[in-house]
């Protein structure tokens, strides 16, 4: 009950800190072609849309950013009584997290994006994320050129984040949260930047996309043991996405990202901003900070072929997300395959003035071959509540369980739990 109230009284000082932003309110009206707003409205916006209706009039700059702030009361344990022990938490604030976002129309259906972490758990100094050029038309070639097949055709390229799956477009990227009901992302989080190109193809609904990345998170031209830089990965996604009618829309995806020889994948393992639940599951007395404890990472390090199904379903104010994800592979000491599969489902429901009232719940399985020989599972429970006091600030809070099954004795993930509240507070622009 201590921790009820105490959460309850941070998000009163939330509320009446950003309040008083409000009338200093940045004035983001002004929107480009084909490019997904970050703030309220490009809530359950995935890829950035397509249109070859241009504005183009030179070349235009727009300068965005992002700034996340969590107060967290959560606790943690886990069943050892002697080694490996779990680190105590308690409750304060975490490090606040920031993004500076630059996005440059170059040409008539010509945009560069790039996203900068000012601010992340991981990392407290400035460092690129990554970005891409966005081409939805070929007029620098020459005028009109390819006109038929560029309407439905889009071209990205760069060292950016691959589009596996469609739960990577509502969670939350460092500061970046306005997207996501929630504050914790999916347990298992495939998220990673590749060096890469995609082709998309979109027509009455139907969504194609094909892609091919050179497999790395971190770029090198250093030759390993084998006497390789690197590798290839191949990802494809193939959907539906319909608004029927004004009440109800609907869409259903599925994504395929599949590996050749590469020295080390980072599809679980590539967000080096870290997870949102600070120092749980620590090892007692450990100085440095696994940033990324509370996500499963299956560490398929050398191969790997993982499949996600998303269906997305949005009747009026209610809408629901789901996740089924299977992967397979191994890492390079082993010799057989091992699986891992990945459920979620989470319910949403907005309402009030322009949806700008929302509460939810989630709910997150794993189950695993786990490269200690053991099959595990994870699962998770997560109720939020949210207010977009306008459509660039959001204040979430959220109330999380995470439970970790069949750990061997010897792990710190043994009888592992933590839960408790979150609550942030989130401006984008």
């Amino acid at each position: 009950m201590n921790k009820l109230l105490k959460i309850s009284a941070i998000a009163s000082l939330f509320l009446f800190g950003i309040k008083n932003t409000q009338a200093q309110e940045i004035n983001s009206s002004r929107i480009l072609d084909n490019y997904r707003l970050p703030d309220q409205r490009g809530i359950n916006v995935f890829e950035a849309p397509k249109d070859t209706v241009t504005s183009f009039d030179g070349i235009d700059v727009r300068i965005g950013g992002a700034f996340a702030l969590q107060f967290q009361a959560i606790d943690n344990e886990n069943s050892n009584t002697e080694l490996n022990q779990v680190q105590g938490v308690g409750e304060n604030f975490n490090l606040p997290t920031a993004n500076f976002d630059l996005d440059v129309v170059l040409y008539d259906g010509v945009r560069l994006h790039l996203r900068t972490y000012l601010s992340s758990r991981h990392h407290h100094e400035p460092y690129v994320k990554g970005g891409y050029l966005l081409v939805d038309k070929l007029d620098f070639v020459q005028k009109g050129f390819l006109k038929d097949f560029m309407k439905y055709t889009t071209i990205k390229i760069g060292h950016m984040e691959n589009n596996y799956g469609d739960a990577h477009f509502r969670r939350s990227d460092n500061a970046e949260a306005i997207y996501n009901p929630f504050v914790g992302n999916l347990i298992m989080d495939g998220f990673t930047t590749e060096v890469g190109a995609e082709l998309y193809y979109r027509r009455n609904g139907f969504i194609g996309m094909v892609g091919f990345t050179n497999g790395k998170l971190n770029q090198s031209v250093t030759e390993n043991e084998y006497n390789k830089t690197g590798g290839a990965s191949f990802l494809a996604k193939l959907g539906y996405d319909k608004q029927l009618n004004n009440d109800l829309r609907v869409r259903l995806t599925g994504s395929i990202y599949n590996t050749g020889y590469i020295p080390e994948t980072h599809l679980y393992s590539g967000d080096r901003a870290g997870a949102r639940y600070y120092s749980v599951m620590q090892e007692l007395g450990s100085t440095n900070d696994n940033f990324r404890a509370s996500r499963y990472d299956p560490k398929l390090e050398n191969k790997i072929r993982a499949i996600m199904i998303n269906p997305f379903v949005k009747y009026r104010g209610l809408e629901f997300f789901g996740t089924i994800e299977t992967s397979t592979g191994k890492a390079s000491s082993e010799i057989d395959d091992r699986t891992v599969n990945q459920y979620a489902g989470e319910l949403v429901y907005r309402f009030g003035l322009n949806e700008n009232l929302y509460v939810g719940a989630r709910y997150n399985y794993v189950d695993s071959e786990d490269i200690s020989g053991q099959d595990v599972s994870i699962d998770r429970f997560q109720a939020a509540a949210g207010w977009f006091m306008t459509k660039n600030i959001l204040l979430k809070a959220e109330y999380v369980v995470q439970n970790y099954n069949d750990f061997g004795e010897g792990s710190l993930l043994n009888g592992g739990k933590f839960d408790g509240g979150m609550v942030e507070a989130v401006i984008s622009f």
